[in-house]
């Protein structure tokens, strides 16, 4: 394959896919891509679907209908190929709070086979990367909860992925700390090349650079870059695109997007 076409091909390509729980429908028909270099904002309500595309993106639940791909690679069929390419930072917390954070490194490591030298050696790039050089000794339950989330990025970046998904990756954190995250992760994308799909229902963390996807009770309701999505609703910014799309109206809910 020549350099130009595996450039042109998506860091993530997700084909028709749909998804229930029971009776209940929690996707219908839901296409995007993420392209190379990236950052993608998955914006969404709370109960939109985007945990549960994350889900079928990571294999933790299995794809009914649609398909998914990850640099060309089938999730379903070529899942090993496919998930190499991949480093996830979920919502709900996943370090072990009562040892180090280069325990914490070494373990993730050793899962994916990483070789005790090279984890070392990975452990400090990732560790510069996310500028937490100096914790790696710490244990992480002394740590604040943002820099716990700069360590769950290290941890999804150790195998050297492709593509990043973080879902709801600010939860919880100050102005402050929001800000740094998002910081970090558009440089992944911009100077190290890494797709991004970040997930959230803050519209204050897209920025007018980015590609988005309007995400609405399972559906996609717009894809493309800010502009786009914004001239495609006749609105006058991202907020007033957002309400006109989904029809959001009543209070609660414009309260959780704010």
């Amino acid at each position: 394959m020549k350099p130009s076409a595996a450039a042109q091909i998506p860091a993530l390509d997700v084909d028709h896919v749909g998804h229930r729980y029971g009776a209940r429908v929690a996707l219908k028909d839901v296409s995007l891509t993420v392209r190379q270099s990236s950052f993608t904002v998955l914006l969404g309500l709370n109960g939109a679907g985007k945990s549960t595309l994350f889900s079928l993106i990571t294999r933790l639940y299995a794809i009914s209908s649609g398909k998914i791909r990850i640099f060309g690679h089938d999730v379903a069929k070529e899942p090993g190929a496919a998930l190499s390419k991949l480093g996830v930072v979920f919502q709900s917390r996943a370090l072990d709070i009562d040892i180090s954070v280069r325990q914490n490194l070494m373990y993730h490591a050793a899962l994916h086979g990483i070789a005790s030298k090279r984890a070392n050696e990975l452990i400090g790039q990732v560790l510069d990367r996310v500028a937490m050089t100096d914790r790696s000794g710490d244990r992480v339950g002394n740590l604040s909860i943002g820099q716990m989330r700069r360590i769950e990025i290290a941890r999804a970046l150790l195998h050297q992925p492709r593509l990043l998904l973080l879902d709801e990756p600010t939860v919880g954190l100050d102005i402050k700390a929001r800000a740094d995250i998002l910081d970090h992760v558009r440089r992944l994308s911009e100077v190290e090349g890494i797709g991004v799909l970040w997930a959230t229902h803050l519209i204050d963390e897209a920025g007018a650079g980015d590609d988005v996807a309007v995400l609405h009770k399972g559906s996609v309701l717009a894809h493309g870059t800010v502009g786009d999505v914004i001239a495609k609703s006749g609105g006058g910014d991202l907020r007033d695109a957002f309400n006109r799309l989904t029809g959001v109206a009543d209070q609660d809910e414009l309260e959780a997007v704010r």
